[in-house]
């Protein structure tokens, strides 16, 4: 027994030095995430230091390539539930790596941008590249008729209808080939 305590005491002063030091930087990135990995690294003290700091540049550009045969495979799985504001926001934001709060801020833009392609005195059309046009249409005044209810065949009057601007939206080719 006198054998396996002098060992014992040999590899505690390495132990304990490590530890200090990485408990150190441990406190100042995230005190909540101390507990939870501390079992890890009590186990892997000894041979982690030289293996962590090799798979950590490994795996930088390991992210940034697998995103991107990700989204491959993501864009032919069908979505089965109709998406919210938040789950499209929150689904570009994944997908495109940016932030919730960037993504929203691109579609506000793309709603302004769309605004003033359409509004009165500016050209009456927006293309979104590929997948839609939004064009503004005139319909013109109509005039009081008359017509037959089509339940009884009874004649009646259809009041005059004054004109109005409707905004009209065109798929496009790639948007087509999405549903066919």
């Amino acid at each position: 027994m006198a054998t396996k305590k002098a060992p014992a005491k040999r590899k505690a002063p390495a132990k304990r030095k490590a530890p200090a030091k990485k408990k150190a930087s441990a406190k100042k990135k995230a005190p909540a995430k101390r507990k939870a990995p501390a079992k890890k690294k009590a186990a892997a003290k000894r041979k982690a230091p030289a293996k962590k700091k090799a798979p950590a540049k490994k795996k930088a550009p390991a992210k940034k390539k697998a995103p991107a045969k990700k989204a491959t495979a993501r864009s032919t799985t069908a979505i089965r539930s109709k998406m919210t504001k938040t789950a499209i926001l929150n689904e570009i934001a994944e997908r495109a790596e940016l932030s919730r709060k960037q993504v929203g801020a691109v579609l506000d833009e793309l709603d302004t941008l769309i605004h003033r392609h359409i509004k009165t005195g500016a050209t009456g059309e927006f293309t979104l590249p590929g997948l839609l046009k939004v064009r503004r249409v005139k319909r013109p005044a109509s005039k009081e008729r008359m017509g037959r209810n089509p339940a009884t065949g009874e004649e009646i009057k259809i009041a005059a209808k004054p004109a109005t601007t409707r905004v009209r939206v065109t798929a496009l080719k790639r948007l087509k080939e999405m549903v066919g």
